[in-house]
C-alpha cells in the first residue's frame, strides 16, 4: 500500500510566515538576515497548537468568527513574541 501525504501541511504555516514579513518592518537587523527569519518563524509556530489540513478550506469551514479572531490573535501574540526573544538572543550572543 501507497500513501502520499504530500498535500498535509500546519495551517498555522502560511499564516505565520505572512505575519513574520508582516512584523519585520519593526525589526530591521533580524530581518536582514533569513537565517534569524526562519528562527522567529519557528519559534512562533512552536507557541501555536499545530492544525494539521489538507485543504485550507477545511479548516476555515468549520471555524466560527470567534475562534477564527481567537487564531489570528494568537499568531499576532506568538509572532511578537518570536521577534523579541530572537533579537533578545541576538543581542546576548553578541555579548559574548
Amino acid at each position: 500500500m501507497h500513501a502520499d501525504f504530500s498535500s498535509l501541511y500546519n495551517h498555522h504555516e502560511r499564516e505565520v510566515f505572512a505575519a513574520v514579513l508582516e512584523a519585520s518592518k519593526d525589526f530591521p537587523d533580524i530581518a536582514a538576515s533569513n537565517d534569524l527569519m526562519c528562527d522567529v518563524a519557528c519559534v512562533a509556530l512552536n507557541r501555536l497548537p499545530p492544525r494539521y489540513i489538507r485543504h485550507a478550506v477545511d479548516f476555515s469551514f468549520y471555524l466560527t468568527q470567534q475562534e477564527r479572531l481567537e487564531i489570528d490573535n494568537a499568531i499576532v501574540e506568538a509572532v511578537g513574541y518570536a521577534f523579541n526573544f530572537v533579537q533578545a538572543r541576538t543581542t546576548l550572543r553578541a555579548r559574548k
